[in-house]
Protein backbone atom coordinates (compact mmCIF):
# COMPACT_ATOMS: atom_id res chain seq x y z
CA UNK A 1 0.00 0.00 0.00
CA UNK A 2 1.08 3.46 -1.06
CA UNK A 3 1.69 5.76 1.68
CA UNK A 4 1.01 9.44 1.84
CA UNK A 5 1.90 12.48 3.99
CA UNK A 6 -0.40 15.39 4.28
CA UNK A 7 2.10 17.72 5.61
CA UNK A 8 -0.35 21.03 5.81
CA UNK A 9 -3.46 21.71 6.86
CA UNK A 10 -5.69 20.64 3.77
CA UNK A 11 -9.98 20.26 3.90
CA UNK A 12 -10.62 16.47 5.26
CA UNK A 13 -11.48 15.62 1.43
CA UNK A 14 -7.94 15.45 0.82
CA UNK A 15 -7.32 12.42 3.56
CA UNK A 16 -10.54 10.62 2.55
CA UNK A 17 -9.75 10.92 -1.31
CA UNK A 18 -6.54 9.15 -0.79
CA UNK A 19 -8.14 6.52 1.65
CA UNK A 20 -11.00 5.87 -0.41
CA UNK A 21 -8.38 5.19 -2.74
CA UNK A 22 -6.61 3.10 -0.89
CA UNK A 23 -4.04 4.71 -0.29
CA UNK A 24 -2.49 5.26 3.68
CA UNK A 25 -2.62 9.04 4.35
CA UNK A 26 -1.26 10.59 7.19
CA UNK A 27 -1.70 13.84 8.23
CA UNK A 28 1.00 15.62 10.33
CA UNK A 29 0.83 19.47 9.75
CA UNK A 30 3.10 21.92 11.75
CA UNK A 31 6.18 19.94 11.34
CA UNK A 32 9.19 21.99 11.87
CA UNK A 33 11.83 20.90 8.46
CA UNK A 34 14.05 18.79 10.76
CA UNK A 35 11.22 17.06 11.61
CA UNK A 36 9.84 16.80 8.14
CA UNK A 37 13.13 15.24 7.16
CA UNK A 38 13.48 12.93 9.78
CA UNK A 39 10.08 11.05 8.82
CA UNK A 40 9.98 11.94 5.14
CA UNK A 41 11.23 8.28 4.40
CA UNK A 42 8.44 6.87 4.74
CA UNK A 43 6.21 8.02 2.77
CA UNK A 44 5.77 7.21 -1.20
CA UNK A 45 4.15 10.88 -1.49
CA UNK A 46 4.03 14.34 -0.23
CA UNK A 47 0.97 16.73 -0.09
CA UNK A 48 1.82 20.44 0.58
CA UNK A 49 0.13 24.17 0.44
CA UNK A 50 2.25 26.75 1.50
CA UNK A 51 3.72 26.81 4.90
CA UNK A 52 5.93 23.63 4.35
CA UNK A 53 8.78 23.56 2.52
CA UNK A 54 10.01 20.29 0.34
CA UNK A 55 14.24 21.06 0.23
CA UNK A 56 16.71 19.56 -1.13
CA UNK A 57 17.87 18.25 2.03
CA UNK A 58 14.35 16.92 2.82
CA UNK A 59 14.13 15.88 -0.77
CA UNK A 60 17.55 13.99 -0.47
CA UNK A 61 15.83 12.25 2.86
CA UNK A 62 12.72 11.11 1.41
CA UNK A 63 14.69 7.84 -0.39
CA UNK A 64 11.46 6.17 -0.51
CA UNK A 65 9.43 9.55 -2.13
CA UNK A 66 8.17 9.56 -5.64
CA UNK A 67 5.91 12.58 -6.00
CA UNK A 68 4.98 15.51 -4.38
CA UNK A 69 1.56 17.57 -5.00
CA UNK A 70 0.94 20.91 -4.10
CA UNK A 71 -2.07 22.21 -3.18
CA UNK A 72 -2.62 25.57 -4.86
CA UNK A 73 -0.47 27.01 -7.95
CA UNK A 74 2.92 27.72 -7.12
CA UNK A 75 5.19 25.60 -6.38
CA UNK A 76 8.20 28.20 -4.99
CA UNK A 77 8.10 26.13 -1.94
CA UNK A 78 9.65 22.57 -3.62
CA UNK A 79 13.21 22.55 -5.13
CA UNK A 80 12.35 21.72 -8.85
CA UNK A 81 15.90 21.30 -9.57
CA UNK A 82 16.79 18.38 -6.61
CA UNK A 83 12.75 16.47 -7.30
CA UNK A 84 13.75 16.16 -10.88
CA UNK A 85 17.43 15.28 -10.13
CA UNK A 86 15.75 12.50 -7.70
CA UNK A 87 13.31 11.46 -10.34
CA UNK A 88 10.70 13.11 -7.75
CA UNK A 89 7.48 14.20 -9.62
CA UNK A 90 6.10 17.75 -8.68
CA UNK A 91 2.31 17.85 -9.63
CA UNK A 92 0.47 21.53 -8.88
CA UNK A 93 -3.23 22.40 -8.80
CA UNK A 94 -3.41 25.41 -11.02
CA UNK A 95 -7.29 26.21 -11.24
CA UNK A 96 -8.42 24.89 -7.94
CA UNK A 97 -8.24 28.71 -6.39
CA UNK A 98 -7.94 31.03 -9.21
CA UNK A 99 -11.78 32.14 -8.95
CA UNK A 100 -11.21 32.92 -5.02
CA UNK A 101 -7.48 34.54 -5.60
CA UNK A 102 -8.56 36.80 -8.48
CA UNK A 103 -12.03 37.86 -5.99
CA UNK A 104 -9.72 38.91 -3.31
CA UNK A 105 -7.59 40.83 -5.70
CA UNK A 106 -10.98 42.66 -6.72
CA UNK A 107 -11.89 42.70 -3.05
CA UNK A 108 -8.26 44.36 -2.46
CA UNK A 109 -9.24 46.98 -5.16
CA UNK A 110 -12.36 47.80 -3.92
CA UNK A 111 -10.54 48.11 -0.08
CA UNK A 112 -8.13 50.66 -1.43
CA UNK A 113 -10.86 52.91 -3.30
CA UNK A 114 -12.60 53.17 -0.55
CA UNK A 115 -10.48 53.03 2.91
CA UNK A 116 -12.89 50.04 3.97
CA UNK A 117 -10.69 48.45 7.16
CA UNK A 118 -9.50 51.87 8.09
CA UNK A 119 -13.44 53.29 7.93
CA UNK A 120 -14.22 50.16 9.64
CA UNK A 121 -11.56 50.33 12.44
CA UNK A 122 -12.37 53.60 12.97
CA UNK A 123 -16.30 52.93 13.33
CA UNK A 124 -15.93 50.58 15.48
CA UNK A 125 -13.34 52.90 17.83
CA UNK A 126 -16.60 55.01 18.40
CA UNK A 127 -15.26 57.57 15.99
CA UNK A 128 -17.57 59.00 12.89
CA UNK A 129 -14.64 60.53 10.52
CA UNK A 130 -17.16 60.78 7.42
CA UNK A 131 -14.26 63.14 5.69
CA UNK A 132 -11.42 61.36 6.35
CA UNK A 133 -12.20 58.81 3.91
CA UNK A 134 -13.22 60.40 1.00
CA UNK A 135 -12.73 57.56 -1.62
CA UNK A 136 -12.60 57.27 -5.30
CA UNK A 137 -15.00 55.45 -8.08
CA UNK A 138 -13.43 51.83 -9.60
CA UNK A 139 -16.51 52.56 -12.79
CA UNK A 140 -14.41 54.61 -15.69
CA UNK A 141 -11.12 53.98 -13.71
CA UNK A 142 -7.76 52.52 -15.54
CA UNK A 143 -6.68 48.45 -14.03
CA UNK A 144 -3.25 47.23 -15.35
CA UNK A 145 -3.17 43.67 -14.96
CA UNK A 146 0.54 42.42 -14.73
CA UNK A 147 0.41 38.65 -15.75
CA UNK A 148 -2.75 37.78 -17.37
CA UNK A 149 -2.97 33.58 -16.82
CA UNK A 150 -5.55 32.03 -14.74
CA UNK A 151 -6.26 34.27 -12.01
CA UNK A 152 -5.09 37.05 -14.43
CA UNK A 153 -7.83 36.77 -16.63
CA UNK A 154 -10.77 36.54 -13.48
CA UNK A 155 -9.32 39.93 -12.23
CA UNK A 156 -9.29 41.10 -15.73
CA UNK A 157 -13.24 39.56 -16.32
CA UNK A 158 -14.37 41.02 -13.48
CA UNK A 159 -13.16 44.46 -13.87
CA UNK A 160 -14.26 44.97 -17.53
CA UNK A 161 -18.04 44.34 -15.56
CA UNK A 162 -17.52 46.82 -13.28
CA UNK A 163 -16.70 49.27 -16.09
CA UNK A 164 -13.18 49.68 -15.67
CA UNK A 165 -10.73 50.16 -18.90
CA UNK A 166 -8.09 46.91 -18.46
CA UNK A 167 -4.91 46.83 -19.46
CA UNK A 168 -2.85 43.88 -19.56
CA UNK A 169 1.05 43.02 -19.56
CA UNK A 170 1.70 39.60 -20.32
CA UNK A 171 4.46 38.43 -22.96
CA UNK A 172 2.33 34.93 -23.19
CA UNK A 173 -0.90 36.93 -24.64
CA UNK A 174 -2.51 36.06 -27.84
CA UNK A 175 -4.34 39.08 -29.63
CA UNK A 176 -7.23 36.52 -29.37
CA UNK A 177 -7.11 35.96 -26.24
CA UNK A 178 -6.65 39.51 -25.19
CA UNK A 179 -10.07 40.39 -27.78
CA UNK A 180 -11.81 37.39 -26.16
CA UNK A 181 -11.26 39.31 -22.90
CA UNK A 182 -12.13 42.58 -23.91
CA UNK A 183 -8.90 43.93 -22.71
CA UNK A 184 -5.85 45.54 -24.58
CA UNK A 185 -2.32 44.37 -24.49
CA UNK A 186 0.12 46.83 -23.69
CA UNK A 187 3.85 46.97 -22.72
CA UNK A 188 5.00 47.53 -19.37
CA UNK A 189 6.18 50.85 -19.48
CA UNK A 190 2.74 51.85 -21.02
CA UNK A 191 0.58 50.31 -18.66
CA UNK A 192 2.92 51.68 -15.90
CA UNK A 193 1.81 55.47 -17.28
CA UNK A 194 -1.62 55.10 -17.79
CA UNK A 195 -2.66 53.02 -14.48
CA UNK A 196 -4.92 54.19 -12.01
CA UNK A 197 -4.80 50.69 -10.06
CA UNK A 198 -2.12 47.72 -10.82
CA UNK A 199 -2.25 43.67 -9.19
CA UNK A 200 0.06 41.64 -10.02
CA UNK A 201 -0.32 37.90 -11.23
CA UNK A 202 3.02 36.69 -12.12
CA UNK A 203 4.94 33.87 -10.95
CA UNK A 204 8.55 33.98 -8.99
CA UNK A 205 11.20 33.58 -11.84
CA UNK A 206 14.49 35.33 -12.60
CA UNK A 207 12.51 37.94 -15.17
CA UNK A 208 9.95 38.86 -11.50
CA UNK A 209 12.04 38.73 -9.52
CA UNK A 210 11.80 42.27 -7.26
CA UNK A 211 9.83 43.74 -10.37
CA UNK A 212 8.13 45.88 -8.00
CA UNK A 213 10.67 48.64 -7.20
CA UNK A 214 11.54 52.10 -6.92
CA UNK A 215 12.59 51.83 -10.49
CA UNK A 216 8.75 50.80 -11.99
CA UNK A 217 7.20 52.80 -9.11
CA UNK A 218 8.75 55.58 -10.72
CA UNK A 219 7.07 55.40 -14.13
CA UNK A 220 3.48 54.80 -12.65
CA UNK A 221 1.58 57.37 -12.43
CA UNK A 222 1.37 59.77 -9.60
CA UNK A 223 -1.28 57.93 -6.77
CA UNK A 224 -1.26 54.89 -8.07
CA UNK A 225 -2.78 52.09 -5.99
CA UNK A 226 -0.94 48.48 -6.02
CA UNK A 227 -2.57 45.17 -5.13
CA UNK A 228 -0.17 41.90 -5.14
CA UNK A 229 -2.09 38.54 -4.21
CA UNK A 230 0.79 37.19 -6.26
CA UNK A 231 4.46 36.54 -4.38
CA UNK A 232 5.81 38.39 -1.98
CA UNK A 233 9.37 37.84 -3.55
CA UNK A 234 8.19 40.35 -6.70
CA UNK A 235 8.32 43.28 -4.92
CA UNK A 236 10.97 44.80 -2.72
CA UNK A 237 8.66 46.29 0.30
CA UNK A 238 11.08 48.93 1.56
CA UNK A 239 10.90 51.14 -1.91
CA UNK A 240 6.93 50.22 -1.68
CA UNK A 241 7.16 51.83 1.49
CA UNK A 242 8.97 55.02 0.75
CA UNK A 243 6.99 55.50 -2.11
CA UNK A 244 3.79 55.67 -0.04
CA UNK A 245 5.59 57.93 2.40
CA UNK A 246 6.52 60.21 -0.78
CA UNK A 247 2.45 60.30 -1.68
CA UNK A 248 3.76 58.94 -5.03
CA UNK A 249 1.75 55.35 -4.17
CA UNK A 250 -1.56 56.60 -2.61
CA UNK A 251 -2.61 52.98 -1.41
CA UNK A 252 -1.15 49.59 -1.38
CA UNK A 253 -2.95 45.98 -0.88
CA UNK A 254 -0.85 42.79 0.22
CA UNK A 255 -1.38 39.54 0.81
CA UNK A 256 1.85 38.21 0.39
CA UNK A 257 5.38 38.98 1.93
CA UNK A 258 8.91 38.42 1.11
CA UNK A 259 9.36 36.11 4.59
CA UNK A 260 6.25 34.78 6.28
CA UNK A 261 4.66 34.03 8.34
CA UNK A 262 4.73 37.92 8.64
CA UNK A 263 4.29 38.77 12.06
CA UNK A 264 6.41 41.78 12.35
CA UNK A 265 6.74 43.94 9.28
CA UNK A 266 7.22 47.20 7.99
CA UNK A 267 4.21 48.11 6.33
CA UNK A 268 2.00 47.20 9.90
CA UNK A 269 0.57 50.13 11.08
CA UNK A 270 0.47 52.15 7.82
CA UNK A 271 -2.71 53.98 7.47
CA UNK A 272 -2.47 53.26 2.77
CA UNK A 273 -1.55 50.00 3.68
CA UNK A 274 -4.03 46.96 3.70
CA UNK A 275 -2.34 43.79 4.97
CA UNK A 276 -3.89 40.38 4.58
CA UNK A 277 -2.37 36.51 5.94
CA UNK A 278 -1.98 35.51 2.57
CA UNK A 279 -5.70 34.25 2.18
CA UNK A 280 -6.58 34.98 -1.35
CA UNK A 281 -7.23 31.34 -2.18
CA UNK A 282 -8.59 30.57 1.37
CA UNK A 283 -12.30 30.07 0.78
CA UNK A 284 -13.98 27.39 1.43
CA UNK A 285 -14.80 26.51 -2.22
CA UNK A 286 -11.23 26.97 -2.97
CA UNK A 287 -9.79 24.86 -0.11
CA UNK A 288 -12.19 21.73 -1.44
CA UNK A 289 -11.25 21.84 -4.86
CA UNK A 290 -7.22 21.90 -4.28
CA UNK A 291 -7.50 18.86 -1.49
CA UNK A 292 -9.27 16.74 -3.69
CA UNK A 293 -7.40 17.10 -7.04
CA UNK A 294 -4.16 16.95 -5.11
CA UNK A 295 -5.11 13.48 -3.52
CA UNK A 296 -6.45 12.35 -6.93
CA UNK A 297 -3.45 13.28 -8.81
CA UNK A 298 -1.02 12.08 -6.23
CA UNK A 299 -3.53 8.72 -6.32
CA UNK A 300 -3.33 8.51 -9.70
CA UNK A 301 0.11 8.99 -10.26
CA UNK A 302 1.12 6.48 -7.35
CA UNK A 303 -1.26 3.33 -8.88
CA UNK A 304 -1.68 3.65 -12.35
CA UNK A 305 1.27 6.26 -13.15
CA UNK A 306 -0.51 9.18 -14.78
CA UNK A 307 0.27 12.51 -14.78
CA UNK A 308 -1.55 15.54 -14.46
CA UNK A 309 -0.19 19.23 -13.99
CA UNK A 310 3.15 17.80 -13.66
CA UNK A 311 5.60 20.33 -13.58
CA UNK A 312 8.87 18.75 -14.17
CA UNK A 313 7.03 16.24 -15.98
CA UNK A 314 9.42 16.75 -18.69
CA UNK A 315 12.69 15.97 -16.47
CA UNK A 316 10.95 12.97 -14.93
Amino acid sequence: MSKVLIADKADPLCEKTLKDRGIEAVVKTGMKPEELKACAHEFDGIIVRSASKITREIIEAAKNLKAVARAGAGVDNVDLVAASEKKVLVMNTPFGNTVSTGEHAIAMMFALARHIPQANASTHAGKWEKSKFEGVEITGKTLGVVGCGNIGAVVADRARGLHMDVLVFDPKMTTERARELGVKMVTLDELYAKADFITYHVTINPATKGMLNKDSIAKMKKGVRLINCARGGIMLEADIKAAIESGQVAGFAVDVYAEEPATQHMFFGMEKVICTPHIAASTKDAQVTVARQAAEQIADFLLTGKRTHAVNGDKI
